[in-house]
């Protein structure tokens, strides 16, 4: 494919300081460096993690002013002279993952995520709620002609770091996953992925709407906790988890808030392992030692999937067993979006379109 005509001004979100709000303005456009190649954004999913990033309320540095956004998916227009597995009109995703050394401990063991020198998208370096982005050309998604962009971009976060986990707890067919947080943006993707491995879910998060949705994508079980408190809570995910009464085999949280880390050792069976994935600011966790070993129970984080991940969270949504519910809006409404998103309103994903 020939060259694209690439504009020396963009539109984007800026955020200019910590707390936000973020700006709509219109910035320059980077060119890639010789390793590096530059996607034209179509759309771009919003995760929690981007309104941490507005906030600053991370114990992790950002950059000021910072063009946030890591699910970006759309079509490279520019690449460097190093690059040579990538064409000019391939279509691309910029990932959190937006670069790392390669030649670590960490990054030889497929393991780049951990990577010190980690380039993070929307974070460390510019991010997708922009026109025009550019990343490490070895870590972009490589993503089908003949997919959904729109529909794609949650899967390169929301969707990749929820099958990691999943691969990470352990879980074989059969089983009983609980999902935390299971409404929202990464929830309704566990949910979706983990069926698609054959697994069992208990959907627990609250409110009628969002039961209704977790229902529609597949959980056996929703366990509503704003009418399900305390023993009885614990009580009914033990019972929802299989006809022993036990509990569920493995629990994956996805929550914003301190509250269900403290109480997924409760209900989680013996042997069993929780993995933490959502990060609210500022929360602890913390588990009965005693209980802990005579149990055998595992706690663990999981954090993004690497390239390997990448390729086959992606191969899922190929073969039509993830979709992605979610909303598209504008990219001028972001923040509107990260509102609705404090607010805990949000059922699904919200995609921002860059054209608008």
């Amino acid at each position: 494919m020939g060259e694209f005509e690439i504009p020396t001004e963009q539109w984007a979100q800026v955020v200019e300081k910590s707390g936000g709000p973020v700006s709509y303005k219109k910035i320059p456009v980077q060119k890639p460096g010789p390793d590096e190649v530059l996607v034209n954004v179509k759309y771009s999913g919003v995760c929690h993690t981007d309104l941490h990033a507005m906030m600053g309320d991370w114990p992790l540095e950002t950059k000021l002013p910072l063009v946030g956004g890591h699910e970006g998916a759309g079509v490279v227009v520019a690449k460097g002279e190093l690059v040579t597995d990538l064409e000019l009109g391939d279509h691309a995703g910029i990932k959190w993952l937006n670069g790392s050394c390669l030649a670590c401990s960490f990054c030889m063991q497929a393991d780049e995520p951990l990577c010190p020198k980690a380039l993070l998208s929307g974070y460390t370096v510019d991010g997708t709620f922009q026109q025009y982005a550019v990343a490490k050309a070895a870590h972009v998604a490589r993503i089908p002609k003949d997919c959904d962009l729109e529909a794609v971009a949650p899967v390169l976060c929301a969707g990749i770091t929820v099958y990691k986990g999943l691969k990470e707890s352990g879980v074989r067919p059969g089983q009983y996953v609980a999902i935390v947080g299971a409404g929202g943006g990464l929830g309704s993707m566990a949910i979706q992925y983990a069926r698609a491995m054959g697994l069992n879910v208990v959907a627990i998060d609250g409110g009628e709407e969002k039961g209704k949705s977790c229902k529609d994508l597949g959980a056996s079980a929703y366990v509503d906790y704003t009418t399900s408190v305390g023993d009885d809570f614990v009580r009914d995910v033990r019972a929802a988890s299989g006809p022993d009464g036990l509990g569920p085999h493995a629990v994956l949280l996805l929550a914003v808030a301190e509250k269900p880390f403290q109480q997924a050792t409760q209900y989680v069976r013996s042997r069993g392992s929780v993995v933490c994935i959502g990060l609210p600011a500022g929360a602890k966790l913390s588990a009965p030692v005693f209980d802990t070993v005579v149990r055998m129970l595992t706690i663990k984080g999981s954090y993004v999937g690497n390239r390997q991940d990448t390729q086959e969270a992606l191969d899922f949504y190929n073969r039509g067993l993830i979709r992605v519910p979610c909303k598209t809006v504008g990219m001028s409404e972001l923040q509107n979006v990260y509102q609705l998103m404090r607010e805990g309103k949000i059922v699904g994903r919200y995609v921002v379109d860059t054209s608008k």
